[in-house]
This record gives C-alpha cells, sequence and structure tokens, in this order.
C-alpha cells in the first residue's frame, strides 16, 4: 500500500519542528550523514533536485541593531527523492529492460547452437551462481544508497567513481546504435500498412535479377529472397556504400523514423519515474501480448513440432564443450544487464524497505523464461521455413538483426493475414527496444542528475532534451547507407568488451573494497534478515570469476563477434579499440585524479582519502517515506 501521501504531511511537519528546535539526539537512519554540513564541505552531488527547501531565518526580533552584528542564517533542508507509484511500475520497467530485442533474435539461436536443451543446464547453472547475484547485488546497491552511478561510489569506494563515468560514456555508445535498430523497426511497421507487404514478391524496383520467392520450387543458395532485398536494398540500401570506407550520405526517411523514436523516449523519460512509471505498462506488457498470439499462430503452421524439437532435441556431448558454457555465461550477463547503471537507478526509486531479494529472483526469472518462450515463437516459425522450402532448419535460421528483419517477415508474408502478423510484429519489437533504450539512458541521467542536482537536477527536462539532441546527432552516421556496419561496429567495441571490465571493477570495488560483511549488513537494515552464505560466497568468490572469465574469453574472441558477412578494414579496428579504451581508461585515470589531485597530505592520507568510503547522503528518504509520483 502506498503511504506517501500520508506521510509526507508527517515529513512537512517534522521538518518545521526541526527547523525550529535545535536537536542533540544522535540515531540517525543508516545512509545520512551523522556530521553537521557546512558551506565549505557541501558537495553539489549530495542535493536532491526536488524543490522542497525550506529555509528558516533564525534572528531575534527585539534584538538591539548594532552595526558590527553579525546575523547568522541557518537553512534546513530536507531532502526528499521521489518513488515509483506504485510497486508494479518498478517490477515492469527492470522487466522491460531485462527483455530486450537478444531475448527474441539472440537466445534462440545460441540455445540451438549449443545443444538445444542441453544449454539449459550451463544457462541455468550461470544464472544461479554469475547473474543472479550480480542483479541482487544491484538492485540492493541502488536501493539502500539511492544515488545513480556516480554518486554512489563516494559511499562504496570514492577511488572508483570513475566506473560510474564509465557507464555514462557506454550508454551514450548504446543510444547511438540501439535507437536505429528500433527505427529499422519503425521504418517496417510503417511498410506494413498496405494491402500486400512490400517484401511479398520480386515485382518492386529495389529488387535483382537474383531475387526469388522462397515459395518457388527452383530456389537455391544462389538466389535471395525479397525479404532479405527489402532489408538490404530498400530499408538500408546498403548497396550505395563501401561499408566503413565510404558510407554515403544519410538517408532520410530512415533518419525521421529513428528521429521518432527519440521523440518517444524524450517524453518517456524528461520527468523521471512519474513519466516512465506509465509508460512501462504499455512497453513492458504488450510484447508478452503478442508473443502469446505469435505463439499460437506459429504452433499452428505446417512444420513448427519440427522446428520446436529441433529446439530443444538435447545434445549432451556439447556439454564438455568450454564454449558452451562461457557463451551461457555471456548470454545470462548480458540479458540481464548489471552493470549499466539502470538496475542501480530505477531501485534508487524504491522505498527503503521494499523487498529487492524478492524482486530480484522475480524479475531474473521472468526475463529467462521469456528467452525460453520466444524460442518456441522463433523456432515454430523456422519449422514452418523449413517445411516451404523444402529444406533443413539450421538452412533456414540466422542470428541476430537478419532473425527479426529477413527470415521473420519472410515467413509472415507467406501466411495468410500477413499484414496483421507484421503490424503486430514489428510493435512488439518496437516495445522491446523502447523499454531497453529507456533503462541505459535513465542510469546516465539518474546519475547525473544526483551528481550534479544544482546544474541539472533542477533542469531534468531541459537536460533530457540536450542529452537526447547530443546523441541523436551522434548517431547520425548509422543512418547512412553503410550505416548497417557502424551499428555492429559500435555493438561491439562500445559496450560489448568495455561494460565487462567495467562490471568486473564494480563487483570488485562492492565485494572486495567496501566488503561483502558491510554490504551484507546494509542488506539487512532494508530487508531485516542478513543475506545467507550462499550469497556471500557468490559475492565473494563466485561472481567476479564469472565475470572476469567471460570478459578474457570475448577478449580473446573478439572477431567472431564481429561476424564473417563483412571484411572489417584494419583502421577501423584501431578505432574501435580506441572507444573501448575510451570508457575503461575513465577508472584508472579517475584513481589517479582522486589521489594525486584530490586528496591532500601524506601518502598514507592519501591512500586514506582514495579508498576510504565517505559519509554522504544521496538524497535519501525515510524508509517508507516518498513523494507521491
Amino acid at each position: 500500500m502506498d503511504r506517501s501521501k500520508n506521510n509526507s504531511t508527517e515529513f512537512g511537519n517534522n521538518s518545521m519542528k526541526a527547523a525550529a528546535v535545535p536537536t542533540t539526539n544522535n540515531t540517525t537512519a543508516p545512509w545520512t550523514n551523522n556530521k553537521e554540513s557546512s558551506t565549505n564541505n557541501e558537495d553539489d552531488s549530495n542535493e536532491d533536485d526536488a524543490d522542497t527547501s525550506t529555509p528558516a531565518k533564525v534572528t531575534d526580533p527585539l534584538a538591539p541593531k548594532l552595526n558590527n552584528e553579525r546575523v547568522m542564517v541557518v537553512s534546513v533542508t530536507e531532502r526528499r527523492r521521489e518513488t515509483w507509484g506504485q510497486k508494479a511500475e518498478f517490477l515492469l520497467a527492470v522487466v522491460g529492460f531485462a527483455v530486450d530485442l537478444g531475448n527474441v533474435w539472440r537466445f534462440p539461436y545460441i540455445c540451438y547452437q549449443n545443444g538445444g536443451g542441453a544449454f539449459l543446464i550451463p544457462y541455468c547453472v550461470m544464472l544461479i551462481f554469475g547473474g543472479l547475484p550480480l542483479f541482487y547485488m544491484e538492485l540492493a546497491l541502488g536501493q539502500f544508497h539511492r544515488c545513480g552511478c556516480l554518486s554512489i561510489w563516494k559511499r562504496i569506494c570514492p577511488a572508483l567513481k570513475g566506473v560510474g563515468y564509465a557507464i555514462c560514456l557506454i550508454d551514450i555508445y548504446m543510444g547511438m546504435y540501439y535507437n536505429t535498430i528500433i527505427g529499422w523497426a519503425v521504418y517496417y511497421l510503417f511498410a506494413s500498412f498496405t494491402s500486400k507487404l512490400p517484401w511479398t514478391s520480386c515485382d518492386n524496383t529495389w529488387n535483382t535479377n537474383s531475387c526469388m520467392p522462397v515459395t518457388n520450387e527452383n530456389f537455391t543458395e544462389l538466389a535471395t529472397s525479397p525479404a532479405k532485398e527489402f532489408f538490404e536494398r530498400k530499408v538500408l540500401e546498403q548497396y550505395k556504400s563501401d561499408g566503413l570506407d565510404f558510407m554515403g550520405p544519410v538517408k532520410p526517411t530512415l533518419a525521421l523514423c529513428v528521429f521518432g523514436v527519440f521523440i518517444l523516449v524524450y517524453f518517456s523519460l524528461w520527468k523521471g519515474v512519474r513519466s516512465a512509471g506509465k509508460v512501462v505498462w504499455v512497453t513492458a506488457l504488450a510484447p508478452y501480448v503478442v508473443l502469446i498470439i505469435l505463439l499460437v499462430r506459429g504452433v499452428s503452421l505446417p512444420g513448427a513440432a519440427e522446428g520446436i524439437k529441433y529446439y530443444l532435441t538435447p545434445e549432451w556431448h556439447k556439454l564438455k564443450n568450454s564454449k558452451v558454457w562461457i557463451d551461457a555465461a555471456s548470454q545470462i550477463f548480458f540479458s540481464l544487464g548489471p552493470g549499466f547503471g539502470t538496475l542501480l537507478a530505477l531501485s534508487s526509486y524504491n522505498k527503503f524497505n521494499n523487498n529487492c531479494y524478492r524482486d530480484a529472483v522475480i524479475t531474473s526469472s521472468i526475463n529467462c523464461l521469456t528467452s525460453f518462450l520466444a524460442g518456441f515463437v522463433i523456432f515454430s516459425v523456422l519449422g514452418y521455413m523449413a517445411h516451404v522450402q523444402k529444406t533443413s532448419i539450421d538452412q533456414v535460421g540466422l542470428e541476430g538483426p537478419g532473425l527479426v528483419f529477413i527470415v521473420y517477415p519472410e515467413a509472415i508474408a507467406t501466411m495468410s493475414g500477413s499484414v496483421f502478423w507484421s503490424i503486430i510484429f514489428f510493435l512488439m519489437l518496437i516495445t522491446l527496444g523502447l523499454d531497453s533504450t529507456f533503462g541505459g539512458l535513465e542510469a546516465m541521467i539518474t546519475a547525473l542528475c544526483d551528481e550534479y542536482p544544482r546544474a541539472i537536477g533542477r533542469r531534468r527536462e531541459l537536460f533530457v532534451l540536450l542529452l537526447l539532441a547530443g546523441i541523436y546527432l551522434c548517431a547520425l552516421p548509422t543512418m547512412t547507407y553503410g550505416g548497417v556496419f557502424l551499428v555492429n561496429f559500435l555493438n561491439v567495441y562500445g559496450p560489448g568488451l568495455a561494460i565487462l571490465f567495467v562490471v568486473f571493477v564494480e563487483a570488485a570495488g562492492v565485494f572486495w573494497f567496501y566488503g561483502v560483511d558491510r554490504f551484507s549488513s546494509d542488506v539487512e537494515q532494508m530487508l531485516g534478515a542478513r543475506p545467507g552464505i550462499f550469497w556471500r560466497i557468490c559475492w565473494t568468490y563466485i561472481s567476479p570469476v564469472f565475470l572476469l572469465a567471460i570478459f578474457i574469453f570475448s577478449f580473446l574472441g573478439y572477431e567472431d563477434m564481429l561476424g564473417e558477412e563483412y571484411k572489417y578494414p584494419e583502421w577501423s579496428i584501431k578505432v574501435g579499440w580506441a572507444v573501448t579504451a575510451s570508457s575503461v581508461l575513465c577508472i584508472p585515470m579517475y584513481i589517479i585524479y582522486k589521489f594525486v589531485f584530490a586528496s591532500k597530505g601524506g601518502l598514507r592520507r592519501r591512500l586514506h582519502e582514495t579508498f576510504k568510503p565517505e559519509d554522504i547522503n544521496c538524497g535519501s528518504v525515510l524508509p517508507g517515506y516518498g513523494t507521491s509520483v
């Protein structure tokens, strides 16, 4: 039950009493500052942006006016942080962020490639011992400290504040290409509003002589399908570019579609959780409605049973291959999304005593079950396409964007009522993508608003507008004729490798510097019970090793991540590593800055100031209190 309306009045009364009556009571909430704030020590990052200040002037009106009299003005500011209007809004926001396009186009492919049903064993093992502990950690951290990914490090390990800046930079890179992918889906959605889907036949101006419908008995590997040519020659027009060496001009229609995505994102984020909390009711729930409809339709198609059988048939011998376990770990990590700052940001708007442990178990389970469900939706249709083309399923399937922008639309075009199925399918892709881009950008916005409340926090609407405008301008190269190559490039070198190292440092900072015992005590203050021995062992040993292993294997296999369809020039590989380094180097650079320039005294004192947590209030509210949003 939301008690915020009753509590806000009581909170205000208590604030006035605090301003009028000094107190010597040293009992404080665990997240508040035990020392009196002074002007010299006041940090811009420790204020909330709520306009709830109630300055009180303490003067005596009967006192004589002396020439040398100094009048002291004492201001008492109670900091409030807005909270979710309903618990369901938070859960939907977390589920919406975790369940993204990768659940649809990556998990099914990874599953059947690595042993079918047998892959679920390493997948669940990695979830329990690696993904879930990190997921739980971030929800608990954000809820206890009530800060974004920048300000929170003052209370954990000040030297590692560079982790927060690295996350913000990674979120910018993601915004530059992820919204473009959503823009492709918007393009398809508008193209679907016609009596006949444009990728049904080869009679269009963009088709080549190699085009041939997949239902044609003479269709061979040398032919190209109408759906493939529509995506490559109509939506992207990539034939007009020469890869990254010459990407060509911006395609206006694609730029307009992506601009529409940014407009939706802005009006979902401009008011914070007040606006995002309402939007997620649509963007988080709509994909499940569509998935269920597509599943019912898919299993009724001829050949669907063979596709599902291919998806689930276990190949136990593949479990001996270490690559299967690494793929399971990578899939769990990128699916749940710890380390992007989003879970920290979303949980920071929770009430202090919210059961974040239960939230972590529920939302991570929903995410994994959604991936499993999406596998049935995809493979029932792949089985149908194999039946239509009279070929094997492994000859039909594609990983990544090709699966949802070529293979699935190809199947839809052969169904009765194809226009309807196309519209709801691409609506599902758009809502899946929007939730994730909301989360990534909200992580950066919350972090910067918490860190700079005067300059940014009190002008959130303007800041979000300028931020999105800047990201859109930076994303324009992804909307050129060769933009698809840049999208894949940014996906690998933007967050792909860097985020793994950043999250490893984050976990090390929390579990080894801040300490598992201290972190467990924080959780106990919120939930009333200390985390069990399983969680403490995972946090101390297993989770950091889990992250380090994924990073090492991904680093060694980065060329496989780029794919084989396009050979990236040598100069672009060097630029890619520079992009990766731009975020990773934020961590050592800030450590040097903190130790050399922001600390004073001798070596021992500098080390103490650099690594010892500060007692900072990040804009918390009392347990159970908050503003109604």
